[in-house]
């Protein structure tokens, strides 16, 4: 709700800056449980807390809004310069936003990457970690997670204390069947625990794996300039990966290979957001609060009628051909967009909850 209220609040200083009537600010989605009146502009407050909304007035063009009594406070009649700055100013706050989260998270402590930060910097509470695990591995059927932080290996008399990803590599390939006890920690408390787990050669393989990813990750705490200035570099990057997967995507998409499995949407990110926290702590969740934003701002981006993007490319093309683009035609392209976006809300949804179980 904070992502998208930050979004909607980018549209709706533009459009008040530049004079444009705003008749309706939401906060969550209908039904409506209260609302009060300032100035001209209701602000409702609604009972599904699921995200926000702003009414513009001329937003989607009509005979009133376009030739009535107030037209000349009407989005469609602003110059297209002004229209273009209020559309691109909810995605240029979800950056924003994204910048501030992420510097926090570096003010705060941030989970880093000893290979990510350079000789100036120095990381606290260093740890091999893991960061990944493989659907039905050995080690997910064991119980480890994400976040759970290795601290030595042991099969029969052989015993690994000192830890690294090749390390553990090597101790697993040359125990390719037998079993192997984890000792690790886990959660902000670092709760010892162990468990047992036996290697398999997945096919195609020749080496033996139990199905996790692991860096060696320590706690990056910076000073508030030097978090502001990574925060926004960490930023930049999230976004070009954004662009890049989101691209990636599209691209498996039309040739059939795309993975849905992949993507979440709402229901998915409830789940992912309590394994940030719990693994991470209050700063990583931080962070990924900020990676959500920057997906929300890219997929706006993306130039598909009923994103802000599809409203963009509309005023472009009204820019080269010199005239209005016929508002039914808008319109309904808007809507149909609507509802391919809510078809495709619906498919990843489904594969949320299968995922579940």
């Amino acid at each position: 709700m904070v992502l998208v209220l930050a979004h909607e609040w980018g549209h709706f200083f533009s459009a008040k800056k530049f004079g444009i009537r705003v008749d309706e600010f939401g906060f969550g989605f209908p039904p409506k449980i209260a609302s009060f009146k300032k100035s001209e502009t209701v602000y409702s407050f609604n009972a599904l807390p699921i995200g926000g909304f702003v009414k513009i007035y001329g937003e989607n063009p009509d005979e009133e809004n376009t030739n009535g009594v107030d037209a000349n406070r009407s989005m469609v009649n602003k110059p297209r310069w002004q229209q273009a700055i209020v559309l691109f100013a909810g995605i240029f706050m979800n950056f924003v936003l994204a910048w501030v989260l992420f510097s926090v998270g570096f003010m705060s402590g941030l989970p880093t990457s000893t290979s990510g930060v350079s000789s100036e910097q120095k990381l606290t509470d260093v740890h091999l970690m893991i960061v990944g695990i493989s659907p039905k591995s050995p080690a997910e059927i064991a119980g480890l997670k994400s976040g759970d932080k290795i601290v030595s290996l042991a099969s029969g008399t052989d015993e690994l204390s000192a830890v690294n990803p090749d390390s553990v590599r090597t101790f697993i390939q040359t125990h390719p069947t037998n079993e192997i006890e984890v000792d690790y920690l886990r959660g902000k408390n670092n709760t010892f625990s162990s468990i047992k787990v036996t290697p398999t050669i997945s096919k195609g393989n020749t080496n033996a794996t139990i199905g996790i990813a692991m860096d060696t990750i320590g706690i990056l705490k910076l000073p508030f300039f030097s978090a502001v200035w990574e925060g926004l570099k960490f930023d930049c990057t999230v976004t070009k990966d954004t662009v890049v997967g989101l691209l990636s995507l599209i691209k498996n998409s039309v040739v059939g290979k795309a993975n849905f499995s992949d993507v979440s949407g709402p229901v998915g990110l409830v789940g992912a957001v309590g394994d940030a926290y719990k693994g991470f702590g209050f700063a990583y969740l931080i962070s990924f609060a900020a990676m959500i934003s920057v997906n929300l701002a890219v997929i706006n981006l993306f130039p598909f009628p009923a994103l802000d993007g599809g409203r963009l490319l509309f005023l472009l093309v009204e820019k080269i051909k010199g005239s209005r683009i016929n508002p039914k035609f808008a319109n309904y392209a808007n809507l149909i967009g609507f509802g391919l976006l809510m078809l495709l809300m619906l498919v990843v949804t489904y594969h949320d909850i299968v995922k579940l179980f």
